[in-house]
């Protein structure tokens, strides 16, 4: 590929390629150093290997890209409920129990491999290898929407969307207790606050655990990344009120936010193992076969339930919703007592 570089072009070899490497040639940042320090970038013959190297306008650089490599991870046929298709992104819903990507601990059965064997040939080269392009993830245990890029295009294009906390997600969670804008306890919660519509707000920074490395913590004062969720009551249960549906929505999106930051309000996931979900409900608020049916639930009980953003190439607004799974369907039909 040659590239020529422009006008007044910042003086290091790695930011002038990002400014003017063609749109379509779908190299990001990343990439592009990774082929910088590959050596895979010339000028006149001259291998530029240093980021910092100085180039001036008119400079003609060639840049060897090697084929995508085969991806380590093996296809696996397993069935995939597939929402949306095109060349470019699939949407899918996936269904709690499976892992979004392979790791040391579920080196098998993820969201990957199934995408591997569906569409294995139609993906492009994400990052030099072979592979969907996973720009979100959500919990294993978690159900839900999750859009894959197909090509470098659409996954630089996704991935910029969600850095940039564009995308619409919202989620369905059943809760414990109510999380009413009307509750003093709520409203002297550190990093909560009421915002129009009967939403709460809760804002802090979300980082691994000091002591149990498998959970994240809340953490203010400028530690860990920022998180924004905005939770809104739907419906309630019991007399008096014992559980809530909320509609969760993500500003951003870090590792089990939704589920730590509704634990940090007092309201944790039903359900959930991890973040404190197993409480005891009110005596009499329940019938006790509705109360056996909540206890007996064995994940926490979070859909992703919609998704929206604008395709990376076309520029279409997608927006897709997806029904509550079969469990959380029944839990709820008892909750309202159908």
């Amino acid at each position: 590929m040659r590239v020529v570089i422009g006008e007044a072009p910042p003086p290091r070899l790695d930011k002038a390629l990002a400014r003017d490497v063609p749109e379509e040639a779908a190299l990001s940042r990343t990439r592009l150093a990774k082929l910088i320090a590959e050596g895979a970038v010339t000028r006149a013959g001259e291998v530029l290997s240093d980021p910092k190297a100085k180039v001036e306008e008119g400079d003609v650089l060639e840049i060897s890209v090697p084929e995508a490599e085969e991806s380590h991870i093996g296809p696996e046929d397993i069935p995939l409920d597939i929402v949306w298709e095109d060349e470019d992104l699939v949407v899918v819903n996936k269904p709690a129990g499976m892992v979004v990507h392979p790791a040391p601990g579920t080196p098998t059965g993820t969201l990957v491999n199934a995408l591997l064997f569906h569409f294995g040939d139609a993906l492009s080269g994400v990052g030099g290898m072979k592979r969907p392009g996973i720009v979100h993830r959500i919990d294993k245990d978690t159900s839900g929407l999750l859009v894959v890029a197909k090509s470098d295009r659409a996954h630089h294009g996704l991935a910029e969307q969600f850095a940039k906390h564009t995308a619409e997600r919202a989620y369905l969670a059943l809760v414990h207790g109510v999380p009413t804008t009307a509750d003093p306890r709520l409203r002297g919660v550190k990093g909560v606050s009421v915002e129009p519509g009967e939403v709460i707000r809760i804002q802090s920074g979300l980082a691994r655990h000091k002591t149990d490395r498998q959970k994240q913590a809340v953490y203010f004062d400028g530690q860990g990344r920022h998180a924004t969720t905005r939770a809104r009551v739907l419906e309630t249960f019991g007399t008096p009120p014992a559980l809530a549906l909320v509609e969760c929505r993500l500003e951003t999106g870090r590792t089990h936010q939704i589920r730590v930051h509704m634990a940090h309000a007092g309201h944790g996931l039903i359900g959930d193992p991890v973040y404190g979900g197993r409480r005891k409900i009110a005596a009499k608020a329940l019938a006790p076969q509705v109360v056996a049916e909540v206890d007996r639930f064995d994940r926490q009980a979070l859909h992703a339930a919609l998704l929206g953003f604008e395709h990376p190439v076309s520029g279409e607004h997608l927006r897709f919703e997806a029904e509550l799974p079969e469990d959380m369907g029944h839990l709820l039909q008892t909750l309202r007592g159908e």
